[in-house]
């Protein structure tokens, strides 16, 4: 008698449903998908970049299938194998007569289900192995390095480009195994191979056979495992002294312990099928051969390198690991670009303003007073014109040669900021077919300030102008093609639709305001001439982009004409990233003009994470800090060990063309990618136009990455690198030191010791671990076309401080802070620029520009004073009005030092030539007061303890107004200890017992 089935039959309309929405779905996947990768073929036929498109397509879909007919050949093979070998005749039992009813339900269809089954895990090895498409890429086109790892003497070209991808079939076969040995002994169960209950053997010949062949490839994929494993060391962390790579024990036990363990697994994997088909016929001996190749694990390759670490290396690892540290240090620099960076020694031992100062062509006149964050609201203010353009939260740096001389500019671009598009103007057919571009790169010197503290703007003016004294009369860095159509401010979504019908129709593009200083109702309109965009005129390609942006318009509008463009993918950084997938690009794109043409300049690198023994970071870590964010892009969380600026990328600002320009000759990732693509998608370097070259600049993302790993690898002998006393880190941001934030890196036009002529360099200022005096200083800059890092190092004990401290003393300086209460009201706001620690005449200037912004709608930051100091940070302090007036202030200063007189007070007239100099004024301070009434001053030590008292007190003040306890505290400590050193100051000088008074 049949039996019934233990489910129910679903009903034909039932089953009609299901089919029709299952239909319905993979139509509409596919559609999307379809027109994805239509759209996006049209995209790589414009920027000319089919082959990159069809490299990555075909390699995903040959990966994709390779592995998922792999996956499921193995997974389904065993399935049907394991059915196909179930035994004839099954004894009778509880067990069999329950699993009978499955048997019954899956035995019409079991080819089916089997079927079904090794499609489904087919179809996630498939998606997993298409994800690998970079790591095939490279196994099959990857070269050497010229560089053997220290241990195996195996080119690193192995760990980079080889080992990623060994790695992951290796996991691929592993997963495949397991699910075929669960899957096979499933079924082995289901039809009686296997048992658990009943008499004789609990397995058949033929099941046990099968599934200890699949326990023997497991085991022997094992030991392809330890194989790859010692390979795998060399990457490992070092917990022992804190660096990547293996060490002495890892070396002298684990080593020799993987390879033990391999030898032990293929003799395992040989007992299995020895053991368990041709001479015992049963498990107890396998299961024994298993049980000792783990046992051999946890002792061999687990407390025998434990012990070693802990009985022989911990008691003396400054010796011992100092080898394999040594490897560490310069495989770092090596994979960094750091080993050849040049150190040279600054002993900064004058702390008193030379004369030279005053007469300085090369450091001085070029120190940058516009900081582009701030600056960023002025230009937008004075410069916006009409409220949806907008400059960004942050502006770049560049140089240009003006009439023979160099000197570097802040550079804003006049974006269209769809954002701020009013309501009337965002509705479609004005967001997309008329407000299309921005208009001008507006530049300013970074060193002049005019009007009241406003840029000298020259260039990027709009219309006709009337006659200004706060800007250049021409235009001194002109542009033939203003005209931006792509920007840092467009995002995903904001396409432009350009192009006029054949007929002699007017311009319908907003181009700029054409009248004076951009009044309303004069407008100059544009039709987009360029070659960028990609032809929506025929009626498939408006129902092809209708689809994909899921706008009707396309089809329904009169202003999608035969002749019509789409833009899209506008953003520099996103269009490179398209074409270049395999880059990872830096975080701050910037404009530069070049022979009239606007250019977007993005550095892209290429990265890996396999490099032996190198230092792992993450990039998102290493480059955040205060900027990130405010108009520079953060980083994904990548971990690498090495990395290079191989590719210099721009994209015409006007028509979107992206080009790649080979940057780093050397560098093997790069070309292996170049091979990948047919061997023409990254221009030579040799094919650079100068023009473009004189704009390209040490990437700060890059820079940031090998600064803070400069902070401790910097030191080369190993022993000293274990002790960890000479680290560096890098300081917080001088003006708020308690917010955590780093500061960022500057570029500057400027000389440093031991540079021929002044350079385009990034610098960055770093303090001893733990302390706040300065350290070093480090720079990176291009010369003859070549990358160099520059390291300015300072002795140990070294009196010169360091940004924060510097800030603190100029700031809590009592003359100045009288000063600065003064700018700041409750209706204005002091905001500082960047502080600059610049080296000159064997000493540290350092300038730090005070802006002044007012708390009323719409006000912009002003230049209004410039703090500068040198030596110690606190010695020789003022605030002028320009940097001219503040540096003859200095080296008056410190002409009277050298004649042994105190300086005079800031802000004042030195006194007339033969007359002695007034006493420094300090606050109020002692109770007694004069007859006239009022306090004497107070000159000497007593009048550098009132100093200290009175910036004391501001501290407290300030800890108590940011409401932080810890630093309240701190700060009292401060006031205390200043108050009983004035005290002490006092009877010394035998002056009346008090306390100095605040003075504001």
């Amino acid at each position: 008698m049949r039996s019934s089935s233990p489910l129910p039959r679903m009903s034909r309309r039932g089953r009609v449903t299901i089919g029709v929405l299952i239909g319905v779905f993979v139509l509409f996947t596919l559609l999307g998908w379809g027109v994805q990768a239509w759209t996006d073929w049209l995209w790589f036929s414009e920027v000319d970049f089919t082959e990159v498109f069809r490299g990555v397509l075909v390699t995903r879909l040959l990966l994709f299938l390779a592995a998922a007919l792999a996956m499921a050949a193995i997974v389904g093979g065993n399935l049907w194998l394991a059915q196909r070998l179930r035994p004839r005749m099954r004894p009778h039992s509880p067990e069999q007569a329950t699993l009978e009813r499955y048997r019954m339900l899956l035995g019409p269809r079991l080819g089916l289900w089997i079927t079904v089954a090794a499609a489904i895990v087919g179809l996630f090895a498939g998606l997993s192995a298409q994800s690998r498409w970079n790591q095939w890429l490279l196994f099959l086109h990857g070269g050497n390095f010229g560089v053997d790892d220290p241990q195996f003497g195996v080119d690193i070209g192995f760990y980079i480009f080889q080992l990623p991808f060994w790695r992951f079939l290796l996991g691929l076969g592993f997963t495949a195994v397991v699910l075929a040995l669960i899957g096979s002994l499933a079924v082995h169960y289901l039809f009686g191979g296997v048992r658990l209950q009943g008499i004789g053997d609990r397995m058949s010949n033929a099941a046990r056979a099968h599934l200890s062949t699949l326990a023997a490839l497991f085991v022997l994929l094992k030991a392809v495992a330890y194989v790859l494993d010692r390979r795998s060391m060399l990457l490992e962390y070092n917990d022992g002294v804190g660096v990547y790579g293996a060490g002495y024990a890892d070396i002298n036990a684990l080593l020799p312990a993987k390879e033990i363990l391999a030898y032990i697994s293929v003799v395992v994997a040989i007992a299995i099928i020895v053991f368990s088909n041709a001479w015992m016929r049963n498990l107890v001996w396998p299961g024994i051969s298993l049980a000792l190749l783990g046992v051999s694990a946890v002792a061999i390759g687990g407390i025998y390198p434990w012990a070693v670490q802990t009985f022989e290396v911990k008691p003396s690892a400054r010796d011992k690991e100092a080898p394999y540290i040594q490897r560490s240090i310069d495989a770092t620099r090596a994979s960094y670009g750091l080993a050849d960076a040049q150190t040279s020694a600054y002993a900064a031992s004058n702390l008193t303003p030379p004369e030279n100062l005053a007469t300085d062509t090369s450091v001085v006149p070029n120190a940058r007073l516009l900081d582009p964050q701030l600056v960023s609201e002025t230009y937008t203010q004075l410069q916006q014109v009409r409220g949806f353009y907008d400059f960004g939260p942050k502006l770049d740096i560049d140089r240009y040669a003006v009439e023979g001389e160099t000197q570097d500019y802040v550079v804003g671009v006049r974006e269209i900021n769809y954002g701020e598009l009013t309501a009337q103007q965002s509705n479609w057919i004005n967001r997309h077919t008329v407000y299309t571009h921005g208009y001008g790169v507006v530049a300013a010197p970074a060193n002049q300030v005019v009007c009241g503290g406003q840029p000298f703007f020259v260039s990027g003016f709009l219309g006709e102008r009337s006659r200004e004294t706060c800007s250049s009369p021409n235009d001194q860095i002109p542009a033939s093609q203003p005209r931006i159509y792509f920007g840092e401010r467009m995002q995903d979504g904001d396409y432009a639709i350009v192009g006029k019908p054949s007929s002699d129709a007017n311009p319908a593009e907003f181009d700029r305001p054409a009248g004076e200083s951009g009044e309303e109702g004069r407008e100059s309109y544009y039709t987009y001439t360029g070659s960028g965009g990609v032809d929506v005129g025929s009626f498939g390609r408006k129902l092809l982009y209708a689809i994909k942006e899921q706008e009707a318009n396309f089809l329904l509008s009169e202003a999608v004409n035969e002749n019509s463009k789409l833009l899209y993918v506008r953003n520099p950084r996103d269009r490179v990233e398209k074409v270049a997938p395999f880059l990872t690009l830096d975080g701050d794109p910037y404009p530069a003009v070049v022979d009239g043409r606007v250019q977007w300049i993005v550095d892209g690198y290429t990265t890996a994470a396999t490099y032996p023994y190198a230092e792992r970071v993450n990039l998102q870590q290493e480059t955040t800090d205060e900027l990130t964010g405010r108009g520079t892009i953060q980083l994904a969380r990548e971990n690498v060990n090495y990395i290079r600026n191989s590719v210099k990328a721009t994209v015409d600002a006007y028509d979107g063309t992206v080009a790649l320009y080979e940057f780093d000759e050397n560098d093997p990732v790069l070309k292996a990618w170049n091979k990948a693509f047919g061997g023409d998608l990254i221009t030579p370097r040799a094919e650079i136009p100068p023009a473009l070259a004189d704009h390209f600049r040490y990437p700060a993302d890059l820079f940031k990455v090998q600064r803070n790993l400069l902070t401790r690898f910097h030191v080369t002998n190993p022993g000293d690198f274990y002790s960890g006393q000479d680290f560096w880190q890098v300081p917080n941001v001088p003006d708020a030191p308690d917010s955590g934030q780093k500061q960022p890196p500057y570029y500057l036009y400027t000389q440093f010791p031991g540079q021929e002529a002044p350079r385009f360099q990034l610098t960055s200022a770093v303090t001893p671990n733990g302390r706040q005096n300065l350290a070093a200083l480090i720079s990176g800059s291009y010369q003859d076309g070549q990358p160099r890092l520059q390291v300015l190092e300072l002795p140990d004990q070294t009196r010169v401080s360091g940004p924060v401290q510097v800030h603190q003393q100029m700031t809590n300086n009592a003359n100045i802070r009288q000063q600065l209460n003064l700018l700041s009201s409750n209706q204005a706001q002091v905001q500082y620029g960047n502080l600059l620690s610049l080296p000159f005449g064997n000493g540290m200037l350092y300038v730090e520009p005070v802006y002044v912004k007012s708390n009323q709608q719409d006000a912009y930051p002003l230049l209004q004073k410039v703090l500068l100091s040198y030596g110690d940070g606190g010695s020789f302090v003022v605030l002028a009005d320009n940097p001219t007036d503040g540096i003859r202030q200095l080296v008056e200063q410190g002409e009277q030092a050298a004649a042994g007189n105190p300086p005079p007070a800031t802000g004042e007239e030195p006194p007339p030539e033969g007359e002695e100099p007034p006493a420094t004024p300090a606050p109020p301070a002692t109770p007694s007061p004069s007859p006239s009434g009022q306090a004497p001053p107070l000159t000497g030590d007593l009048g550098v303890a009132a100093d200290r008292v009175q910036a004391a007190i501001t501290e407290v003040r300030a800890a108590q107004a940011s409401g932080d306890f810890e630093r309240y505290g701190r700060a009292l400590k401060a006031l205390d200890e200043a108050l009983t050193a004035f005290q002490q100051a006092q009877q010394a000088v035998g002056a009346p017992a008090g306390s100095p008074s605040p003075t504001g």
